[in-house]
């Protein structure tokens, strides 16, 4: 493998730009992952690695774990500690970095299954709410996830808080969620609106027979009209106490294990 010891090395300020810009990623449809596990996983599920940058002290420690990632491969280089720092989002980084092609997951409607279950997103934007709810999803046996604005799926903080399952998971990415939702309706799913509204429904009485999509709304401002609208019906997890909401990752987490229940 050929080493890179400059920190302005062309490749190394791309993969820096390709980790901090979701437009760039958008771009050249590709994505960074960080971690052993995380990078080695993704290979292991055939997610071939354009680049691979490894430190010394990576290939010294791990270097059985990493062969099957450098043996797929297509390009793989021996990075410094001071690059690694450089790439790392974290304090004390393992000296593992790849550059993956980015998955079809947009304008695919016609892989849901509409008997099945999901967890549908609207404007999340905090990184960590979208890995942990993927993670949950998958780990909960959910079906997939839909996903509409809000943080890109391929933020470095979020694939790391998802621990591979938004890599795992069968993700849909919509522009228009009230209209999925409608559509997805029209084909026999219940669509349900998770909203801070002790009159609506119950999330424990929700009808769980056949397909079914809940949408969970934005940090700050939850669901938008036109996605409740668009639903058929309004779920709520009811409160104790003072507490008037839940984080999005929280009600989320809650709301899928009532569906799976």
């Amino acid at each position: 493998m050929l080493k890179l010891t400059s920190r302005n090395n062309d490749k190394i300020k791309q993969t820096v730009k390709l980790c901090a810009d979701s437009s760039e990623r958008k771009r050249t449809g590709c994505f960074f992952l960080e971690g052993l596990r995380l990078c080695c996983d993704a290979a292991l599920n055939g997610h071939i690695a354009e680049t691979v940058f490894v430190t010394e002290n990576a290939l010294d420690n791990h270097g059985d774990e990493l062969k099957v990632l450098l043996d797929s491969a297509k390009e793989a280089f021996v990075i410094t500690e001071e690059i690694s720092l450089k790439l790392s989002d974290t304090k004390n980084p393992q000296g593992v970095f790849c550059i993956c092609k980015t998955l079809d997951k947009f304008n695919n409607i016609d892989k849901i299954k509409y008997n099945g279950i999901y967890i549908a997103l609207e404007n999340v934007q905090t990184p960590g709410n979208l890995g942990a709810v993927a993670r949950t999803a998958e780990a909960l046996g959910l079906d997939g996830m839909i996903v509409s604005g809000g943080c890109d799926i391929y933020n470095p903080k979020a694939l790391r808080a998802a621990m591979g399952s938004l890599l795992r998971l069968d993700i849909i990415s919509v522009d228009d969620l009230p209209a999925f939702l409608k559509d997805c309706e029209s084909k026999g799913m219940k669509t349900y609106a998770a909203v801070p509204d002790a009159s609506a429904l119950p999330v424990t009485q929700m009808d769980r027979s056949g397909g079914v999509i809940c949408a969970v709304g934005n940090e700050g401002n939850g669901l938008s009209e036109k996605v409740i609208s668009s639903c058929c019906d309004s779920i709520t997890i009811p409160m104790k106490g003072r507490a008037e909401s839940l984080n999005a990752a929280s009600a989320a987490c809650v709301i899928m294990w009532e569906m799976v229940r």
